[in-house]
């Protein structure tokens, strides 16, 4: 089982290095994924390896903060792109 190709679609992946993106294929899954993506990365990556990406991901909309909030079980606080939500974004102006 893998993740579908579809979240990863800017990216070659005949080379792809997945553990060395692993920020990038977590958060595609938990902004994207069916639960076929999140069994996908739980088996590639191990429940602590997923939990320590998830907590490591820079931007995540509200909706999915509170997701992982809610089913991981990581308080809102540990989470980087929590600290990181009143920060501008380059391209709001």
């Amino acid at each position: 089982m893998t993740v579908k190709p579809s979240l990863l679609w800017e990216y070659d992946l005949t080379n792809f290095d997945y553990q060395a993106m692993r920020l990038v294929v977590v958060q595609r899954v938990i902004e994207r994924g069916w639960p076929d993506d999140f069994y996908a990365i739980f088996n590639l990556y191990g429940e602590d390896g997923v939990y320590q990406a998830t907590k490591e991901i820079a931007y995540l909309n509200p909706i999915d903060m509170n997701f992982v909030h809610v089913v991981f079980g990581i308080h809102l606080e540990e989470l980087k792109c929590y600290h990181n939500k009143d920060r501008p974004r380059h391209w709001k102006s």
